[in-house]
């Protein structure tokens, strides 16, 4: 009896013990599929190859699964099945109170009584004052010559060993409406200071990834035409504000013949800057082969059709602009009251913006 226990418990125990050694096989079936644990990296780029070919499988089939839906819904008349959106840092960024609504009468009063208002009302002329810092370098002086170009009304002064406070006061008395301070450091630009005058306010922002109109391959050159200006995603209070001081450095009334534009595109807090222009090129449409018997004519030559062809050729120059603060008023480092100041602690998040 007692033999006859003990091999029954042995057989139980041999049973357990395959089981335990099944799942210790899965485990390791699992484990052995993941590219990262094989050491030898030819085998290791071969799973990793697999691995990647498979899932372009299953997206291809997913795909003619859908198409096929929705294919088989318009022949029934029925609702096609919604289309999926992808997730991104835009459309998942965090919410924010101070975005702009189309119904806010608050945002639409304030802009009458802000510091554009005549300007963007047509009541002033834009007139612009562009200086440099007190130690210039090479490239300033390029970079400013191509913002003359883009800015109408725009003069340049040479700094000199005047403070910025005196360069305010004199272009106060010579009714300029704005101020443009290119900072340099280490011979390259890498800071805008555009203040509005005569009450402010004054931003400051981060220049970056900058390239003049001579390294754009294919560039065009602009004309003395007034630009149509572009200004894409300022979405909330403080956007808006910016994308008005921008706004208030153009004139209100573009020359649509000349076909330039300017564009500032805010994309996760950077503005990016293009320069463009239109070309309306005419191109010979040529006719598919069925078509070819029809538009014959009595000598039996195809006679060409003709179309018209819009693209851009950009002008130059290209920078990228990051806000770091705006300032109440005109510039002042020690008494100077900001409406905002970007600090460290601000960037918690990926998703979270301010412009």
């Amino acid at each position: 009896m007692g033999g006859k226990r003990k091999h029954s418990d042995d057989g139980e125990g041999a049973k357990g013990g395959d089981e335990g050694n099944n799942s210790i096989s899965k485990k390791m079936k699992k484990s052995e599929i993941l590219p990262s644990m094989i050491k030898n990296k030819e085998k290791r780029s071969a799973e990793h190859a697999k691995l990647k070919h498979q899932k372009k499988v299953e997206k291809r089939k997913k795909l003619k699964a859908r198409d096929a839906a929705e294919k088989r819904a318009l022949e029934l008349g029925e609702e096609p099945p919604p289309k999926m959106i992808p997730r991104t840092i835009e459309n998942t960024r965090e919410a924010d109170e101070t975005v702009c609504k189309p119904d806010d009468e608050e945002l639409f009063a304030g802009n009458d009584a802000d510091e554009f208002s005549s300007i963007l009302k047509q009541d002033q002329i834009p007139k612009i004052l562009i200086t440099t810092c007190r130690f210039n370098s090479t490239r300033g002086p390029a970079f400013i010559s191509e913002l003359l170009s883009i800015i109408p009304n725009a003069h340049y002064y040479k700094r000199g060993t005047y403070d910025l406070k005196k360069i305010v006061e004199y272009a106060k008395n010579k009714d300029f409406t704005s101020i443009i301070v290119v900072h340099t450091n280490r011979r390259e630009p890498d800071a805008l200071l555009i203040m509005g005058l005569p009450d402010g306010p004054t931003a400051h922002f981060k220049l970056s990834s900058l390239i003049l109109r001579k390294d754009i391959k294919n560039h065009g050159n602009p004309t003395s035409h007034k630009p149509e200006l572009v200004l894409n995603n300022f979405t909330t209070r403080l956007g808006h504000r910016i994308g008005r001081l921008i706004q208030s450095l153009f004139p209100q009334d573009p020359n649509f013949r000349g076909r330039r534009v300017v564009t500032f595109h805010n994309q996760r807090d950077f503005v990016f800057f293009r320069h463009h222009r239109y070309i309306f090129e005419t191109k010979e449409d040529k006719q598919s082969d069925s078509k070819d018997k029809k538009a014959k004519d009595a000598k039996g030559e195809n006679t060409p059709k003709e179309k018209v062809v819009a693209r851009l050729q950009e002008c130059g120059p290209r920078f990228t602009l990051k806000l770091m603060s705006l300032q109440h008023g005109t510039f002042d480092t020690k008494g100077g009251e900001y409406e905002w100041a970007h600090k460290p602690e601000m960037d918690t998040s990926r998703r979270r913006f301010f412009l």
